[in-house]
């Protein structure tokens, strides 16, 4: 039922995804409590109409706030005693417990639920990460205020949205034009599922990597294998090779550094009849524009958002562009 309700609502296609997933994780969760299939579930409180309210409005909010990377504190459980369907609990819910595997949590000795299977569920839809406060430039923040009263605390949740330190910095170095030096690190693996690969890319760029591309190879005694390539910044190589160690199969790598030569870049913004789009723009030395492309993200954005195919989107924003700077 809460699958029809939400594929059946004209939310964009991203929010419906992320509120099935918290959904589909809550199922899992109860089901491995009763030790019973997940078709067997009933969601009891999870259910009702304010928690699909809560996990589609939540969704939404994420979806429009257009982030990358979810990261929260140490989650603080509180205590005490929770009222369930299957009668009384202590806190934290048996739910709660199973989706926070693996995340830091503790108590401060509120005698209050602080986080509930809901909350859960959608920390983990979302692919959050746990961490002291990150490095940022911070770019907007809010609160929301809850109305039960906390001795001694505020009941508030704060959101941050801000830049990464590690991209900003990446970023203003790229824009100029000129030479520079770069790390190559490469290592060849023959014993690694795909799915493990692409996690590790993902954690890499999440790292600070320029770059992380894989080349089928052929490697010893027939086997077909993966080199994986990673660009950074000389001073992000050992942390990233300490990174490929911990999280890959493989023994060894190779570290070595290039000259890099690149174009100055700056953005314009053009508009198209879905929303603006970012053109990034490649220049040389004298000022002369050489290269310029939407930028992918803006792209998939409109075109998840509007259901249109994103080489429309793409070639619009181009032509956009193009119309743009003929009058310039």
């Amino acid at each position: 039922m809460i699958q029809g309700i939400i594929r059946n609502s004209h939310l964009p296609l991203e929010v419906q995804t992320t509120a099935l997933k918290a959904f589909e994780l809550l199922g899992h969760a109860e089901a491995k409590i009763h030790n019973v299939p997940v078709e067997s579930i009933h969601f009891h409180e999870v259910g009702a109409v304010d928690a699909i309210a809560d996990i589609v409005a939540a969704a939404a909010g994420c979806h429009w706030l257009q982030v990358e990377e979810w990261i929260c504190s140490p989650l603080n459980l509180g205590g005490g005693h929770v009222h369930c369907a299957h009668g009384v609990f202590p806190v934290p819910a048996p739910a709660t417990l199973e989706l926070l595997r693996d995340l830091p949590v503790y108590s401060s000795g509120v005698q209050k639920e602080l986080v509930t299977p809901t909350g859960a569920a959608l920390l983990r839809a979302l692919e959050a990460i746990s961490s002291d406060f990150p490095a940022m430039r911070v770019r907007t923040t809010g609160y929301g205020a809850g109305s039960r009263d906390l001795p001694g605390r505020p009941n508030v949740l704060r959101l941050v949205v801000g830049e990464s330190t590690k991209t900003a910095v990446l970023e203003e170095q790229d824009h100029s034009n000129g030479e520079g030096r770069v790390g190559v690190i490469e290592t060849t693996i023959d014993d690694a599922t795909p799915e493990l690969l692409a996690y590790v890319a993902d954690r890499l760029l999440a790292a600070g990597a320029s770059d992380v591309y894989r080349t089928p190879i052929q490697m010893k005694k027939g086997r077909t294998g993966m080199q994986m390539t990673i660009l950074c910044s000389p001073a992000k190589a050992e942390t990233l090779q300490k990174m490929v160690f911990a999280e890959t199969t493989t023994l060894g790598l190779r570290y070595r550094e290039e000259r890099k030569i690149v174009l100055a870049r700056s953005f314009v913004s053009v508009d198209t009849e879905w929303g603006a789009v970012k053109i990034k723009i490649g220049m040389l030395d004298s000022g002369e524009a050489i290269n310029y492309a939407p930028e992918f993200e803006d792209c998939r954005l409109i075109a998840e958002r509007y259901s249109v195919p994103m080489k429309q989107v793409m070639q619009a924003a181009m032509t956009a562009y193009l119309l743009k700077d003929a009058r310039a």
